[in-house]
């Protein structure tokens, strides 16, 4: 017969079982949405229920807290937004980049800014939040220059190249701080071709069809 103890750490993943990963992705788009509404310090879990209009013993059981869950909405969310940019050359690439990180700046610079604050004191929502939204794009953004370099586009030991991502991911977020706007297609293109590219001493690419 089993004990009590096991029946108690057995109910749980059975209740979990019920949610299907459909209704999961649309939990987890409603906690980012509201992240980027109101900042992390407003969501609460009634938020997220009547958001949702679920029940929210059911997100307590399944998440337990709400940085559980906001962690769980990072990592469920994750995309690889850059990896599959190959134009052939690193001028194309990192303009591509470009436009890809402008036209999603109205969704994640919110998000970043709205957890910033919180993550500096929460190791675990910091480390989500890096591998949801920083550490894929930068991974892409050094394949792009290491692609460059063995193209022999660029020297190995060129100087800015270590400097890229930082360039590309730090005006994203800086921006809207600078001039109230978000860093979106048009503005990034444009820092591309005239500070990243410069100093990699490439051209900018042709404009494309």
């Amino acid at each position: 017969m089993p004990s009590h103890d096991s029946v108690q750490e057995s109910a749980p993943v059975s209740r979990r079982s019920k949610i299907t990963p459909e209704r999961e992705q649309e939990l987890y788009a409603a906690v980012l949405d509201l992240l980027r509404e109101s900042g992390y310090e407003s969501l609460t879990m009634e938020g997220v229920a009547s958001r949702t209009r679920c029940g929210k013993s059911t997100l307590y059981r399944q998440w337990g807290s709400k940085p559980e869950l906001v962690v769980a909405a990072l990592h469920g969310t994750r995309r690889m937004s850059l990896s599959h940019i190959d134009t052939g050359t690193l001028a194309g690439d990192l303009h591509r980049a470009a436009r890809s990180i402008g036209e999603g700046s109205g969704r994640d610079t919110p998000l970043m800014h709205a957890l910033s604050h919180a993550a500096l004191q929460n190791p675990e929502l910091l480390c989500a939040l890096r591998e949801a939204l920083i550490l894929p794009e930068i991974a892409a953004i050094d394949a792009m220059v290491r692609r460059g370099v063995e193209r022999g586009e660029i020297a190995a030991d060129n100087p800015a190249a270590a400097y890229v991502a930082a360039q590309l991911l730090g005006v994203m977020r800086a921006r809207p701080l600078l001039e109230g706007r978000y860093a979106d297609e048009a503005y990034l293109t444009r820092f591309v071709a005239n500070a990243i590219l410069p100093g990699l001493g490439l051209r900018a690419p042709l404009p494309e069809s």
